[in-house]
């Protein structure tokens, strides 16, 4: 006789509650029972208010700073572990403090490096994230890593409105990588956009490498932080000719000025995932959720099956 595979069971961190329901729901489960009780001073405590022992949970959470929503994660590993679960997979819809990998001057920390030893030292067997800041990053961890592409999500929208004379952009040297993967899938134009920084967050130049003129541009990047970057993009594309300017960021950060920003832009639309809660503060944001990719992900992971199809660019 075939052996079965027990149930699996889901769980949320707080700021992910909704999404965790979310693919709870289109996985065909429903989100497991977790209490946070709270001290005054701050510190929390995650508890499973049912019997995990010897099932396969996921934990979704993303990790995007403050430092609670990467210390909930590790909790509720910990949690796990010490509760008899059989395997532990953190899922990181966003996988936070990403931008820290690699010693870019001296004295400086890899925080990228340090955030995965942490989560295997928690007690995660498995890691499933999206759109990771670099590639590489799933090399400092000794645990499987499902790496998924957002482009799944946003490629069918962008094939809906049918643009015509589509031009693939992307807003610094680093993204090129990206841009030229969606440009094949949609046979457009690629241009990229060559800038300098003064310090963090502050674009001090930016050139345009290719042609716009007539163009409807598509701005493409794993994430958007303040806009800087997008709206300067933006704006300097419109100068230089573009008939429009829309944006693919995937995990929505929005931190600072990012919302009057968005909205002072000559962008028409910005398009993102659920990975991070949204504020509806901007009428330009259109919001995709990644419910559904994550959910079947984690069905082929828990059934042992093979999910090369969901990592096609």
């Amino acid at each position: 006789m075939p052996t079965l595979i027990p149930e699996a069971k889901i769980f949320a961190c707080t700021q992910s509650t909704v999404l965790g329901e979310n693919i709870a729901k289109e996985y065909g489960a429903k989100l497991g029972n977790v209490i946070t009780s709270t001290y005054s001073d701050g510190e929390f405590q995650p508890s499973y208010e049912e019997s995990i022992r010897g099932t396969r949970i996921f934990i979704i959470g993303s990790t995007n700073p403050g430092a609670e929503n990467l210390m909930e994660m590790l909790l509720m590993i910990d949690a796990a572990k010490r509760a008899s679960a059989r395997h532990i997979t953190a899922v990181l819809p966003y996988f936070g403090w990403a931008r820290q990998d690699r010693k870019d001057k001296p004295r400086v920390p890899i925080a990228a490096k340090l955030v995965a030893k942490m989560l295997e030292a928690a007690g995660a067997t498995r890691i499933i994230t999206m759109d990771l800041h670099a590639d590489q990053i799933q090399g400092f961890f000794e645990k499987p890593v499902d790496h998924l592409f957002a482009s799944t999500i946003f490629l069918p929208y962008l094939k809906e409105l049918n643009l015509p004379n589509l031009t693939i952009a992307s807003p610094d040297m680093g993204g090129s990588k990206r841009a030229y993967a969606y440009s094949k899938a949609l046979k457009s134009d690629v241009v990229i956009c060559y800038k300098q920084r003064a310090k963090a967050n502050i674009i001090s130049h930016m050139e345009l490498i290719g042609d716009v003129t007539g163009k409807n541009v598509v701005l493409v990047d794993d994430m958007v932080d303040t806009a800087g970057t997008l709206t300067k993009a933006a704006d300097l594309m419109m100068e230089r000719g573009a008939l429009s300017v829309r944006a693919i960021c995937t995990h929505p950060i929005l931190s600072g000025k990012a919302y009057d920003n968005i909205n002072n832009s000559r962008l028409e639309e910005l398009i993102v995932t659920d990975s991070i809660p949204v504020k509806p503060l901007s009428d330009k944001i259109k919001v995709l959720s990644c419910a559904d990719l994550f959910a079947q992900v984690m069905d082929k992971v828990h059934n042992n099956k093979s999910i090369s199809s969901n990592f096609v660019m």
